[in-house]
């Protein structure tokens, strides 16, 4: 691994700060002599042993790893009305799960196309499996209209709403409002009731409600998901998220 002189210095003066905290406290300050050797010294150790840096870079990367899942679990748990129970969301498979999958999604994310694959068989296949949709438009306008058209078919025709995610998040090329209302249309919704369903505030506020968690958990980017108390990050594929999910139900976590 290589490391960015800023970093390694850092990294340096963190090793000496600790030299300094383990050393016996001197009967008095270091003169500038003395602290020219002792600096020295470290400089001299650390040259000897680069690896001591590596180390300790790899511990404090666990360390912080540790406290932003412990981080990102309270807010999860501070949040799970709106993650979890919303009304603003979409719940496929089966309502009354054991286990709840929420994706964050965007029609224009290839990765989110990739992935469409996986969460069906995941939901064809998983009886006791509950998945909420959330619409997470970060890719420009025609997201965030095709998101507002996603929308307004869950309050139009909510029994539609999986088969018009399928259609839409399926097909190739920019998703945009005309591509969305035409993938409306193609499973049997009426495009001017979306249309109109597309002014109501309900629209609004899903979207809000979606990006409002997404900044609370550091969410940036899709697909994303959130099984129990926790974040799953990227296009992990079938296997893993069906791992994810049986360890859930079997232990309360991702892995057990």
């Amino acid at each position: 691994m290589l490391l960015s002189l800023p970093r390694a210095f850092a990294v340096g003066m963190m090793a000496m700060g600790l030299a300094f905290a383990m050393a016996p406290a001197p009967a008095a300050a270091l003169d500038d002599v003395q602290r020219a050797e002792f600096e020295a010294l470290i400089r001299d150790y650390l040259i000897k042993n680069p690896e001591v840096i590596q180390e300790a870079i790899g511990e404090l990367q666990k360390r912080q790893e540790a406290a932003e899942a412990t981080r990102r679990k309270a807010q999860i748990a501070a949040m799970k009305t709106e993650i979890y129970n919303s009304p603003h969301a979409i719940v496929v498979g089966n309502p009354e799960g054991d286990v709840t999958l929420v994706e964050f999604f965007d029609y224009n994310c290839g990765f989110c196309k990739r992935s469409l694959g996986d969460l069906v068989d995941l939901v064809k296949n998983d009886p006791k499996l509950r998945v909420v949709l959330k619409e997470f438009p970060v890719l420009g306008p025609g997201s965030v209209e095709a998101a507002q058209v996603a929308v307004a078919v869950r309050l139009v025709a909510p029994e539609k709403y999986f088969e018009f995610h399928q259609k839409l998040l399926g097909d190739r090329g920019q998703a945009n409002r005309a591509k969305a209302l035409a993938a409306a249309k193609d499973v049997g919704v009426d495009p001017a009731k979306v249309e109109k369903a597309m002014a109501e505030p309900e629209v609004r506020a899903a979207l809000e409600e979606s990006l409002k968690i997404a900044d609370t958990l550091g969410i940036n980017g899709t697909p994303s998901y959130i099984l129990g108390d926790e974040l799953v990050i990227g296009a992990v594929g079938h296997d893993q998220l069906k791992g994810a999910i049986d360890s859930v139900r079997a232990c309360g976590k991702t892995q057990c």
